[in-house]
């Protein structure tokens, strides 16, 4: 009897409570004494944790982060201008229920891609759905999808998306195509969805980035309406370790 209802409770993509069940029969002394319903519980409760662990892994996995960033690895201690306050308050994730968005500057190296990365693995674990996409990848992934008639399609799972993280702003100018492309998305996410947009340019720049005056005033009004600020400071975080490991080395 009990084989067969292992073997239910896998059909019934139960796993959980398999594993479990599994469990209590490898180690009888430990729950025998347990009451039916304190057993039944224990099931219960392992098959929802496997279910939340699964759903962790294919947000994290869906949202293809460009580094596996942890938020108890930051480093607040290298004089970048990082407020632990701040890191603190956006960990909570509340900014994404409240559809706001943050926007992330600072010189090259400063650690920009993987605060942002920290803070989006965070959100997987809360159950958000996240993409990260350097802009010319997003560009190219618009561009093909015009092409091949999926573009509305793409334009929509964009906009389905809890949390979007775009890397690399401002890196050059835009041309017309992309700036009513990045218009379409802004228009879709303002106030439905939180954006975290990555810039080595401070933002008072970003107007001549685009371009195009009107479509400029038009996506920063939507990027910028109510977003929270990170403005990361110092010296490029990859010489530094570079530059530590070299004398490891040495010694």
């Amino acid at each position: 009897m009990i084989e067969t209802t292992l073997s239910q409770l896998r059909q019934l993509k139960l796993t959980g409570m398999a594993s479990a069940l599994q469990t209590q029969l490898d180690q009888p002394g430990t729950y025998e004494g347990l009451a039916f319903a304190e057993r039944l519980q224990l099931l219960v409760d392992h098959e929802d944790q496997e279910r939340n662990q699964r759903k962790q892994d294919r947000l994290t996995r869906a949202a293809q982060f460009k580094l596996k960033a942890h938020a108890k690895d930051i480093d607040y201690q290298s004089g970048r201008g990082l407020q632990q306050s701040q890191m603190a308050s956006l960990l909570m994730c509340d900014w994404l229920k409240k559809a706001q968005n943050l926007l992330l500057t600072g010189p090259c190296g400063t650690g920009k891609t993987y605060i942002a990365c920290a803070l989006g693995h965070q959100a997987c674990l809360k159950g958000y759905s996240v993409r990260y996409y350097r802009l010319p990848r997003l560009i190219l992934a618009l561009t093909q999808a015009k092409a091949d008639g999926s573009y509305s399609k793409l334009l929509k799972a964009i906009a389905s998306l809890d949390l979007l993280i775009i890397d690399d702003w401002g890196l050059e100018p835009l041309n017309a195509a992309t700036r009513n492309d990045l218009l379409e998305i802004m228009d879709d996410r303002y106030q439905q969805s939180a954006t975290i947009m990555i810039s080595q340019l401070p933002t008072e720049q970003w107007y001549d980035v685009i371009g195009d005056n009107t479509l400029a005033d038009a996506i920063l009004d939507r990027l910028m309406h109510n977003a929270h600020r990170m403005n990361l400071q110092g010296e490029n975080m990859r010489k530094k370790m570079n530059s530590l490991t070299q004398v490891e080395h040495l010694e």
